[in-house]
């Protein structure tokens, strides 16, 4: 790692970009260029995540991994097959918030999937350090340094000073879902949406892609924002790959991730393994469709950095419970609450309840009130 002095400008220009607002292109770009300052790298692989299924949700490459999607159904098989220690997932499960593969799991590395079969052998790299974006509510993504094989390892000093960023990131990415409200849909001629209703991909057992359904495409394609933005496919085979591991796991759930697409729309993709009539398949069907408020209201509420009596206030506020009621109910004074409402209306950059509702609710409704709803409860417009 470099002097103690870069280091510490770069731990302050994260923070300040974590609380500037910034989308997360913009975010994500520029912290990761300041890290690089403090703690070299030859590539970077940054991630978002569904907080509450911690699957992935969008990807970015820089460096020498840019532009490299050809790997990808390998990674995501590794990554989400629940085989590796040092996924993400299992990483969001201990109390770490950084690690160096060779100085935090030396016992570990030479038997990682991750490692063995794709960063040494196909990209030439010697070591890989993680950090997690991570803070009382959950996991928001992570990123992943590349070195070299010629450079030295990643060091306890690189270690301490990634996970430092930890909760700055969560910051930055938390805020950088929420940074554009969504636009009005792109229209065809004919008035109706190109991806209008729930798009449906079939995916074999041997990740070929069988069977894709009419508007598809337009769907995924809503997933690439900006150059640096992975190939949608990506994801989707982050959700086959933890669809076919959810089998092995008595009770799981199957999996789905909510998805901020780049017109600001949320979208939600699950998966569900298929089975033939000889109960062999590895066939995986993918849905992906346009999440309805019920299924994003958490997210959002979280994203806004509320505090837990602050979530309670605005929970009951969502549910159109007065200031009288929602004191009686959180037993606490009526000014009490009113202070209380005064700071999340502050940070959810709005001046009311009714603002507040609307930011909730209708960031992707409202643009489209008004407009023709399809046989499917989406808009045709």
């Amino acid at each position: 790692m470099g002097n103690r002095l870069t280091a510490e400008r770069v731990r302050g220009d994260v923070d300040v970009l974590s609380r500037a607002g910034l989308d997360l292109d913009e975010f994500l770009g520029e912290a990761s260029t300041a890290v690089r300052r403090a703690v070299p790298w030859e590539a970077a692989c940054i991630a978002t995540h569904d907080p509450a299924s911690l699957l992935l949700t969008s990807g970015r490459k820089y460096g020498a991994l840019a532009e490299t999607d050809s790997q990808d159904v390998l990674f995501a098989n590794i990554e989400y097959g629940g085989q590796e220690q040092s996924s993400f997932r299992q990483l969001a499960l201990t109390d770490r918030s950084a690690i160096g593969m060779h100085e935090s799991m030396p016992d570990y590395v030479d038997h990682s999937l991750r490692m063995n079969q794709l960063i040494k052998p196909i990209f030439g790299f010697g070591d890989e350090a993680r950090v997690l974006f991570k803070d009382t509510l959950g996991m928001w993504g992570g990123m992943a340094l590349f070195r070299g094989s010629t450079d030295p390892k990643f060091g306890p000093d690189d270690v301490e000073f990634l996970g430092s960023l930890s909760e700055s990131f969560a910051r930055g990415v938390r805020g950088g879902v929420l940074a554009r409200l969504a636009e009005p849909d792109q229209l065809e001629p004919t008035g109706r949406s190109a991806s209008t209703g729930p798009a449906v991909i079939i995916v074999d057992a041997t990740d070929e892609v069988t069977q894709i359904s009419l508007g598809a495409e337009e769907r995924l394609a809503e997933l690439r924002s900006a150059p640096h933005v992975i190939d949608p496919m990506g994801i989707v085979f982050t959700l086959v790959a933890a669809a076919r591991h959810s089998l092995s796991i008595p009770g799981a759930g199957l999996p789905r991730g909510r998805v901020r697409a780049a017109s600001g729309h949320w979208l939600l993709l699950h998966a569900a393994p298929l089975a033939s009539r000889n109960g062999i398949s590895g066939d995986v069907v993918i849905t992906i469709e346009e999440a309805r408020p019920p299924e994003i209201v958490e997210l959002v509420v979280a994203a806004f950095d509320l505090t837990a009596r602050e979530r309670d206030v605005t929970r009951l506020v969502l549910q159109g419970v007065d200031t009288k009621e929602i004191a009686a109910t959180l037993h606490v004074s009526a000014y009490t609450v009113q202070d209380h409402l005064k700071s999340i209306f502050d940070k959810a950059g709005v001046r009311s309840r009714r603002d507040l509702i609307s930011r909730v609710y209708f960031d992707q409704y409202a643009p489209r009130l008004g407009s023709v709803v399809g046989p499917t409860g989406g808009y045709l417009q």
